[in-house]
């Protein structure tokens, strides 16, 4: 593992879509440093150390239905963002919602819709 990260943001929908999300994840990155798990929250982050060259899984189990339209900002280096947005499109229904990119770290918004 590296010490590049990729950080995503979650914000509509609930804790189980947000944990849904983060778990789709985990198959390219593993493990969060915490699942997301405050009920009352609007917005919801996860942290992922991120592998030096991250490979979005082909094989990719479907995520959990989500009860809502939930928006994912992830924000790394571009690797990290084009596997992780690759993912999260091959286990939900997403809309590319823009992209932003610096020197050496890249956000990207999607929108996963149920």
């Amino acid at each position: 593992m590296s010490d590049t990260q990729l950080t995503v943001t979650l914000s509509g929908g609930g804790v189980d879509d947000a944990r849904a999300v983060v778990r789709a994840l985990e198959d390219v990155f593993g493990a969060p440093d915490a699942m997301p798990a405050d009920e009352r929250a609007t917005v919801r982050t996860a942290t992922f150390d991120s592998p030096d060259t991250p490979e979005a899984s082909t094989q990719s189990r479907a995520g959990a239905p989500l009860s809502a339209p939930v928006t994912v900002t992830v924000q790394g280096t571009p690797q990290a963002v084009e596997a992780a947005s690759r993912t999260l499109a091959h286990a939900f229904s997403t809309r590319n919602e823009g992209a932003a990119s610096g020197d050496q770290e890249q956000e990207r918004q999607l929108l996963l819709v149920p």
